[in-house]
Formats: C-alpha cells, sequence, structure tokens
C-alpha cells in the first residue's frame, strides 16, 4: 500500500476521517437497544449491563491525553490508524463472547481504540483544512457524529431482531476496514514534533507520571459520579477531585507536561472555549433523557414515536454545523458560537412552559431551537479553539475538547441523579407521580437554560480570531 500522497484530493481525505468518526458513536449508540436481548443471552443482572454501554466511556477518557501527546510526538495518522485497527479486531472477538466478563473487557479495548481515533481526529482536519476551511471542515466531521448517534439506536434496533446482538458489534467492522485503508491512501503523514529536549528519555517526553495521575484522576471521577449518591462513592469522586489537583500541579513544573497549563491560562480563546463546550454540553446531554420521560409518561407516546420527534434535534444540527463552520471561517466564531447558545436558551424557554397537556408542536419547536443552537454553537466554537493553539500540539487540543465534552455530560448527569434521587428514590413511576416528574422535568430545563447561559457567557468573552 503506497503512502499517502499530500497533494491527493482533501474531500477524500475528510471522507476517510469522517467514516469512522460516523461508524464509531452509530456502534457504540446502537449497544444501547441491544441491551434486553444481552440480558437474557448471557443471564446478567442490571448491574452487569449497566456496564456494558458504561466501560468503553471510561475507555475512551481515561488514555485520552497521553494518547493525544503520543499523537503529536510520533504522527496522529499513525495513532489514528492504530486505533481503526484494534476498534476493528476487538469488535470481531465479540461475535465468539459467551461470558460478560470477556465482553466488557472487549467494550474497554472499544473505548480505548476510540480514543485513539477521537483524540486524533479533529487534529488531522483542522492540519488538512488549513486555516481558510477548518471551520467548516470540523463543522462536516461533527455532523458525521452527530448522524452516527442519531442512527445508533435505529440501527441497533434492526441488527438486533434481524441478526441478533452480536452483529451490532461487527458489522460496522467492514466499514471500519475501510476507512483504515482509505485514511492510509488519502490522508498525509503528519511529522512528528520536534523536540526542544533532545536529551529527555521516552518516559520524560511522554510524561509517564502525568499519564499515571491522570488515568488515577479521571477513574476516580467516573467511578464515583456512576455511584452517586451512595456516601463510598462520593468518597471516590473526592478522591478525583484531590488527583485534579495533583495532576495540575504535576503539569505545572513536568519537563515535557501532557498539558501546558500555564500556556493555555494565557490563551484565553482557547480557555473559554473549553469552558464553553462544558456548559454547551452539559445544558445538552440530558435533554433526550428528561424529554423521553415527558414524552412517554406524561403525554402518553410510544418509545418509537417519542424517538422520531426527539430526533429533530440531532438532524437540524447535524444540517446547521457545515454551515456554522463555513461562515466562522469567514466571521467571528464567537459572535456565530454565542448566537448559537442564546437559540439554545430559546429552547429551553419553549420547553420549559410545557404542560401536561401541551401540544406537541411545542416540544418540537423547543427541539428545533435547540437542534438549531447547538449546530451554530458546536463547530464555530471547535474552530475557535483550534486555531488558537500551535499546530504542534493540535493532538493535545482535540483531546481537551473531547474531555470537555465529557466533564460536561458527566457534570450535568451527576446533578440529575441526585434530583431523581431526591422526588422518586426507588420508586417505580405511576400516573400519581407525573405532576411531580413534570417538576422534574422543569428543573432540568431551567438548569440546562443556566448552563448555556453560562456557556453563551464564555463564548461571548473569549476574544477575537482575527
Amino acid at each position: 500500500m503506497q503512502k499517502a500522497d499530500a497533494q491527493q484530493p482533501p474531500w477524500l481525505a475528510l471522507f476517510s476521517i469522517c467514516l469512522a468518526a460516523f461508524l464509531v458513536p452509530m456502534a457504540m449508540a446502537a449497544v444501547n437497544l441491544a441491551l434486553p436481548t444481552i440480558a437474557l443471552d448471557l443471564h446478567i443482572d442490571a448491574v452487569y449491563l449497566s456496564w456494558v454501554p458504561s466501560a468503553p466511556l471510561w475507555g475512551s477518557v481515561v488514555l485520552m491525553l497521553p494518547v493525544a501527546r503520543l499523537a503529536d510526538l510520533y504522527g496522529r495518522r499513525r495513532i489514528h490508524l492504530y486505533g481503526l485497527a484494534l476498534y476493528a479486531a476487538s469488535s470481531v472477538v465479540v461475535a465468539w463472547v459467551d461470558q460478560i466478563e470477556w465482553l466488557l473487557f472487549f467494550r474497554v479495548l472499544q473505548g480505548l481504540s476510540s480514543s485513539f481515533i477521537f483524540a486524533t481526529a479533529m487534529a488531522m482536519v483542522a492540519t488538512l483544512a488549513g486555516s481558510e476551511r477548518r471551520g467548516m471542515f470540523l463543522g462536516i466531521v461533527s455532523t458525521s457524529v452527530y448522524l452516527g448517534l442519531t442512527l445508533g439506536p435505529v440501527a441497533g434496533g434492526w441488527l438486533t431482531e434481524l441478526l441478533g446482538w452480536r452483529s451490532v458489534f461487527w458489522l460496522p467492522v467492514p466499514g471500519i476496514l475501510l476507512a483504515l485503508v482509505l485514511v492510509l491512501r488519502f490522508v498525509p503523514t503528519t511529522p512528528r514534533t520536534q523536540q526542544t529536549n533532545e536529551g529527555l528519555s521516552f518516559s520524560q517526553r511522554l510524561d509517564l507520571t502525568g499519564s499515571l495521575i491522570f488515568a488515577l484522576c479521571t477513574s476516580c471521577l467516573f467511578f464515583g459520579v456512576s455511584g452517586l449518591p451512595d456516601l463510598r462513592f462520593a468518597g471516590v469522586l473526592f478522591m478525583g477531585i484531590v488527583l485534579c489537583w495533583v495532576f495540575v500541579r504535576h503539569q505545572r513544573v513536568a519537563k515535557a507536561p501532557l498539558v501546558r497549563i500555564d500556556a493555555m491560562r494565557q490563551n484565553r480563546i482557547f480557555t473559554r472555549s473549553l469552558l464553553a463546550s462544558v456548559c454547551m454540553y452539559g445544558a445538552s446531554f440530558p435533554v433526550l433523557f428528561i424529554l423521553s420521560l415527558y414524552l412517554q409518561y406524561i403525554q402518553g407516546l410510544s418509545p418509537g414515536e417519542a424517538g422520531s420527534i426527539i430526533l429533530i434535534q440531532a438532524l437540524l444540527m447535524a444540517c446547521v454545523a457545515p454551515v456554522a463552520g463555513r461562515l466562522s471561517d469567514r466571521y467571528e466564531a464567537r459572535v456565530i458560537a454565542t448566537s448559537g447558545c442564546g437559540m439554545f436558551v430559546l429552547g429551553f424557554v419553549v420547553l420549559f412552559f410545557a404542560g401536561m397537556d401541551s401540544p406537541l408542536w411545542q416540544i418540537q419547536m423547543g427541539l428545533c431551537f435547540l437542534g438549531i443552537g447547538f449546530g451554530l454553537f458546536s463547530s464555530p466554537n471547535n474552530n475557535a479553539a483550534m486555531g488558537s493553539v500551535d499546530p504542534s500540539r493540535l493532538g493535545i487540543a482535540s483531546a481537551m475538547l473531547n474531555l470537555a465534552r465529557t466533564a460536561g455530560n458527566m457534570f450535568s448527569t451527576t446533578i440529575m441523579v441526585v434530583i431523581f434521587n431526591y422526588y422518586f428514590g426507588e420508586k417505580v413511576l405511576q400516573p400519581e407521580d407525573y405532576p411531580q416528574l413534570l417538576v422534574v422535568v422543569k428543573i432540568a430545563v431551567l438548569l440546562g437554560g443556566a448552563y448555556a447561559l453560562a456557556g453563551g457567557y464564555f463564548s461571548l468573552t473569549r476574544g477575537r480570531m482575527r
């Protein structure tokens, strides 16, 4: 196989990266529809079953920064290819799994391989596009991810019903292998980062100590959040917060840190873009969950009917993101992204006034505002962040954006768990509980609006790109 040529058409290279960016999230989301069948086939309880979708999330986070640093040091294309190969291999092996422990092991491997893929994808696209088309190209990648997440549950239901739950894992493999071949053929090799400290050992260049602290920190945060409100897990969460402080302290004195803390603090555009991302993903993540309950319990819709309504948000976001990214190549990203935050707030205002007998068009209107708003926000925000860092650190910047998304998701999930436990505990929802459920929906919508307002503040005050 010949090496990728730098003169190849950039659209073919972009398609090569987007193919995996579509297939991996789709496969991850599709598993949720196969969970009941997996439980019956492997004879597992609810606790084990809950880890089937959670295990790859932990795997994708725990090595995100070290992998991104390796990509910056030794070539992003190489690390991306390793991720594609590992993802394909771990997915194929699931066809022979008959024990839940092995299934969880390979799910963790899928998560680790996805960190190889997504820690490098945006960095490669940013390099490929240059400053003239960076926003548009990043918008197309975002669209690929959201289309995958949107179509995943539909594909998962069909595959599980027609071919069995294992097909959810192995059927995307040919597409992943095709992506590997296309990346090898069309994506140019990224040069290795020139080392300013040539005498440093490998462990110092990679900062193995910082990598270990980061892995422990993210693990404690992840498992602590997943076990709330149990006090034992609250202690694990507190340990994770302490390790975060230790990690930051270590990065400030390390010879070759994973994250240059002082440089990041001085980079107002990048820092505020990260904070805006945390807030907006925190606002967005609970929407699907809380509206799914509202539509099925209070409005009395079937799961399919509720899903088709919620689909509006994802489809509009996928349509708007590339356009917004292209606009951010020409105009100030903060203006476009902040207008998206405002549109997001407007969507929450519409949803807040939904009641027990509200017409469905009101929910659909609110979801339209949310979809357009997030589409206007995501690509310009990523464009501003990636455009503000040195090209030699694009891998780390890409990883930090992925971590910001995860942090927002985890934070908002924790708040929702606490609220649900306060109002309902372990009760099974009955019609007499629906008025309280509506109160919970309104609280979630209010919190989402507050997060979006905070995201708009950070977006507006990030500074000018040009």
